[in-house]
């Protein structure tokens, strides 16, 4: 399957400075799945914005509601 890269990058919620997976979901999710963390399209923008992407972090972000 071709990662669409351009298409992605106009969507891609990451704020991460230099991040080298920008826009190309597949290695994004997979180097954040080994990492037991969720890619920053998983959170809103103002918890995004701390760079914590871990499980338990998301978890928190559903409970609020």
């Amino acid at each position: 399957m071709e990662c669409r890269q351009k298409e992605n990058d106009r969507m891609c919620t990451c704020t991460y400075p230099g991040c080298s997976y920008h826009g190309i979901c597949c290695q994004c999710i997979a180097n954040h799945r080994r990492h037991g963390e969720l890619p920053a399209c998983y959170f809103p923008p103002e918890v995004e914005r701390t760079y914590d992407r871990s499980i338990e972090r998301f978890i928190q972000t559903r409970k609020r509601g």
